[in-house]
């Protein structure tokens, strides 16, 4: 099994940062892509940024210049950088990561984590 766990999260006045980290163990062979997402309140769930293995990196629009996001392959952790947080990026943020178990596993399997609560006041 895979274990996917975030941590970082908090409560922060908006304008200032927040990093988050999550952290993927268990039987991994190798981790392709990984990406955050978030639910705001009363909302559905929304990609928030993606990378793949080798660093590409996307995000949605209202992230966009103020988010980063990036990865350790060696530690099989992908990262948030989030800057000038703003009320509306108020959600709980999970991380979403595609799992190879072994050499032969060609299709891998999609983990999610429990999620992190970040908190942006006016």
């Amino acid at each position: 099994q895979v274990q996917l766990v975030e941590s970082g999260g908090g409560a922060v006045q908006a304008g200032r940062s927040l990093s988050l980290s999550c952290v993927a163990s268990g039987s991994i062979y190798s981790v392709g892509p990984m990406a955050w997402y978030r639910q705001p309140p009363g909302k559905e769930r929304e990609v928030v940024a993606t990378i793949a293995r080798a660093g590409n990196d996307d995000y949605v629009d209202s992230v966009a210049g103020r988010f980063a996001i990036s990865r350790d392959n060696t530690r099989n952790t992908v990262y948030l950088q989030m800057n000038s947080l703003k009320p509306e990026d108020t959600a709980v943020y999970y991380c979403h990561a595609k799992v190879y178990s072994s050499w032969f596993d060609n299709d891998g399997k999609i983990y999610w984590g429990k999620g992190t609560l970040v908190t942006v006041s006016s």
